[in-house]
């Protein structure tokens, strides 16, 4: 137990231990310091803001209730990504009857919603009609995601979108190694037949393209920038 009340600027052990012995602000804390990414990969595996919503709130529930199981075998924001990325699973096993359904016209409502820690400049300044290519481009790849196994899915956007290395993936998924680099290279291989259109068409690759532990594939959306504020 810490002797006094953790701050922003504790580190994440710290955060989640005091969360743990029961202060009331350590869990907060420790959410808002890995929202904008924990919210990146719920919205890439769940394929849509609404859906991810929920599967972030199922993750952030399981997470605070479970927080005194944490045993250290990995960084406090594996262990956060790998009960997130559960949660969303399991929503998606439950609704198997709309794994395939299209994202909703409706995306750009949550563009201003939730933190927008990492806009750049260049959003501001670029010309709109590149913009909305790259924005069609970007849910175009949600999309070709949406139509992957859940595994297959999952792995690719731990591996392929969010950097992770795959050891730390296989953590996560709780599988071996080997499975985790099964699971991308079949996914690589089914988005590389949906995608192909995209090929040649700008300067964005998608998830399949060049060294799978090289990070994040595809930049963030408007709506990875951050849950809804209701989330």
């Amino acid at each position: 137990m810490t002797s006094t009340s953790p701050d922003a600027s504790s580190s994440d052990v710290v955060l989640l231990q005091a969360h743990v012995d029961g202060d009331p602000d350590a869990f907060g804390l420790l959410f808002a310091r890995h929202r904008d990414r924990l919210w990146a990969v719920a919205l890439r595996t769940m394929g849509n803001p609404e859906d991810a919503a929920d599967g972030l709130q199922d993750g952030l529930v399981a997470a605070y209730r479970r927080a005194g199981s944490f045993r250290g075998e990995a960084a406090v924001t594996t262990w956060l990504h790998r009960v997130v990325v559960n949660a969303c699973l399991d929503r998606i096993r439950a609704a198997r009857v709309r794994r395939t359904e299209p994202l909703p016209d409706d995306l750009e409502e949550y563009g201003n919603r939730g933190s927008t820690t990492t806009s750049t400049v260049a959003d501001d300044t670029a010309d709109p009609a590149d913009l909305s290519v790259r924005d069609e481009r970007r849910q175009a790849v949600l999309a070709a995601l949406a139509t992957l196994p859940e595994e297959q899915r999952a792995a690719l956007v731990l591996v392929d979108m969010e950097g992770y290395p795959v050891a730390d993936v296989a953590r996560m998924l709780d599988c071996a190694v080997g499975t985790v680099k099964s699971r991308c290279s079949r996914g690589r291989a089914r988005l590389a037949v949906l995608l192909a259109p995209l090929e040649g068409s700008g300067d964005e690759p998608h998830p399949s393209a060049g060294n799978p532990e090289a990070g994040r594939a595809v930049p963030p959306t408007r709506d990875e920038r951050g849950p809804p504020a209701t989330a």
